[in-house]
């Protein structure tokens, strides 16, 4: 809990804007059962506290000890803007341009935002169908104990690597004839759940056996993934159900997002100049930088 408390104040930029955008000012009293503290006649209200509570994921028994701790680092926070202002910090160059930043950010938020809450919500037929499409994660999903070798090896190399795995060489016997030829390895490990690996690679994974070794080749080496063991540990549609539910929210949202985004980029005029001219053959197909409007709650799928 305390980390989320603390993600709320990472940066000197939120005291000022919550100062400009969200305090009472001394015009605009608050009232008296609102106001939680008083900081040199600048008022902290009740309102402040809960929007900062809402937004950390507080346990309802923590409560009370959470909000206590979000007053005390909003009277700290009051009293530092207050100097900062009287010194004349928030007319710095530096931090009128971090302020006009952190407001872009805040308005494009709740802008897409705004376009993200159009998603329609999932039918059961509709987390019925992807339940049952994805066997994998759900009724036949299972806990695996792996190890993953990769390799960096040029197209020569790459070979001999795919015909010591055809020969069935162990990933042991691979790994030291890769060091004997000074290439370069990377290696990974470990026992995860089934919504815990790469979704990319999970249909091919759920095939294996146990003790089997599979190879996967690209531009620049080749990676082995051998199976140790694994165990069958389904859960049913109503288990899942939530968790369906909020992916493919998650995914509406997001598909709502990205194709605002590339409507107002063809709507717009939008020029590239000097080294960025370059940018404008590309921009309709580069990938949309965005914050995350498109993602509310847990979107991983699977159990936990």
């Amino acid at each position: 809990m305390k980390t989320v408390l603390r993600a709320a104040f990472v940066a000197p930029v939120t005291a000022l804007l919550l100062m400009s955008l969200g305090a009472c000012s001394k015009g605009e009293k608050a009232a008296a059962t609102q106001v939680a503290a008083r900081v040199n006649g600048s008022e902290i209200s009740v309102h402040q506290i809960n929007f900062i509570l809402q937004r950390s994921n507080v346990k309802p028994e923590q409560a009370k000890s959470a909000s206590e701790q979000i007053l005390t680092r909003l009277v700290d926070q009051d009293l530092t803007v207050q100097k900062a202002v009287d010194r004349k910090l928030d007319r710095n160059p530096e931090v009128v341009q971090q302020i006009e930043a952190a407001k872009r950010e805040i308005l494009s938020r709740a802008y897409l935002e705004s376009v993200a809450s159009a998603a329609v919500k999932p039918t059961d037929k509709e987390i019925a169908d992807y339940f049952a499409a994805h066997p994998e994660l759900f009724s036949a999903r299972r806990i695996y104990t792996y190890r993953v070798l990769g390799i960096q090896a040029p197209a020569d190399k790459v070979a001999v690597i795919q015909d010591m795995h055809a020969k069935g060489r162990s990933l042991e016997d691979i790994a030291q004839w890769a060091k004997g030829e000074n290439l370069r390895m990377v290696g990974d490990g470990g026992t995860k759940t089934a919504e815990q690996m790469p979704m990319q690679s999970l249909p091919r994974l759920s095939q294996m056996k146990d003790g089997q070794v599979i190879i996967a080749t690209g531009p620049a080496g080749a990676e082995l993934v051998h199976l140790i063991q694994s165990r069958t540990e389904p859960v049913t549609l109503e288990q899942s159900k939530p968790i369906i539910e909020r992916f493919l929210t998650t995914s509406r949202r997001s598909e709502l997002v990205q194709k605002e985004m590339k409507l107002l980029r063809s709507a717009a005029k939008i020029e590239f100049k000097g080294d960025f001219a370059h940018m404008a053959d590309s921009l309709q197909s580069a990938p949309v930088a965005l914050p995350d409007a498109s993602a509310p709650a847990d979107a991983s799928v699977g159990t936990k």
